[in-house]
């Protein structure tokens, strides 16, 4: 298969949802990106890389780190994590406080943001400095070592964070936080300022596609673990749409309100698209349209 024929082909099919939807209004520094931006990026499981449109052009990465965090903590602490926090969908918005509430301070998944700041937390206790250990093991992955923080866009999260900064206090109440709740917000709103281009998130996602496998070859997870990692994705990672994105696309996926989604075709490939305009859950209109596209076009999906 040619994979640059077919993302010209999904490209040119997702052209009339480009700049639908509205950019994520509650983080003023993504407020004012382009809507009208497109990209996506294929790296198969041997690092190889193809892309269309602004596939190379870095932008916020927000939820999409939660999957890097994930791995990481599981990678080093194993099972322990489920103790702390679940696997099933929320069915509710990602910063819900209500489903929190009933269910005791034990988020529902590691994808809405109370479960990424206790996966934050978990990980700061065994790294000393989550979001650095983030964003060294993305630009390894990646292969670029210019990755960054954007410090506007956690400057900006910071003054406007304060619906996550309730969600940690209220776990710390329970117990359910270990480090002090400032340092969790702080360490989880850079993980979210980190941009990567479409390029990197493709490359920097392939362990999940190598069943566990860093791109030198070493072992981060197990078979199994990812395989799990991958599930939670395909349940949970595009916020209380998971199931229709199954439905349309068929693959494990994390997105962002940023704009951005990866996409795991175990054995084959890594995805990753970025189309800022978003949909009324916070996922991107024309990067859902794009990856169902593809895996029509390709017939790969892990149905």
């Amino acid at each position: 298969m040619h994979y640059q024929d077919v993302l010209d082909e999904v490209a040119a099919h997702v052209a009339p949802h480009i700049g639908r939807g509205q950019v994520a209004q509650y983080i003023p520094a993504l407020a004012a990106v382009d809507p009208d931006r497109f990209g996506i990026a294929l790296a198969d499981v041997d690092g190889n890389v193809t892309g269309v449109g602004d596939w190379e052009r870095p932008f916020s990465v927000q939820s999409i780190s939660k999957a890097f965090g994930l791995a990481l903590v599981l990678a080093q602490d194993g099972e322990k994590l489920w103790r702390r926090v679940g696997r099933e969908p929320s069915g509710n918005p990602f910063n819900s406080l209500v489903q929190l509430e009933h269910e005791n301070g034990i988020p529902r998944n590691p994808f809405i943001n109370a479960g990424a700041l206790v996966v934050t937390d978990r990980l700061h206790s065994l790294t000393g400095d989550a979001s650095t250990t983030m964003l060294d093991f993305l630009r390894a992955e990646s292969g670029n070592p210019d990755l960054a923080f954007d410090p506007v866009v956690a400057e900006s999260e910071s003054g406007h964070g304060d619906r996550n900064a309730a969600l940690a206090h209220f776990m710390a109440s329970y117990g359910n936080l270990d480090n002090p709740v400032p340092t969790v917000l702080e360490h989880y709103f850079w993980q979210c300022s980190i941009e990567m281009s479409c390029r990197d998130l493709a490359l920097a996602g392939g362990f999940l596609a190598r069943h566990g496998l860093r791109a030198d070859g070493s072992r981060l997870l197990s078979r199994r673990e990812a395989k799990r990692v991958n599930a939670v994705m395909l349940t949970c990672g595009t916020y209380d749409a998971a199931g229709d994105f199954a439905y349309r696309v068929g693959l494990p996926g994390k997105s962002g309100v940023g704009g951005g989604i990866i996409a795991v075709i175990p054995g084959r490939c890594t995805l990753c698209v970025w189309s800022p305009g978003l949909d009324a859950r916070g996922n991107s209109v024309a990067g859902v349209a794009a990856l169902d596209h593809f895996t029509t076009v390709t017939e790969w999906s892990v149905f």
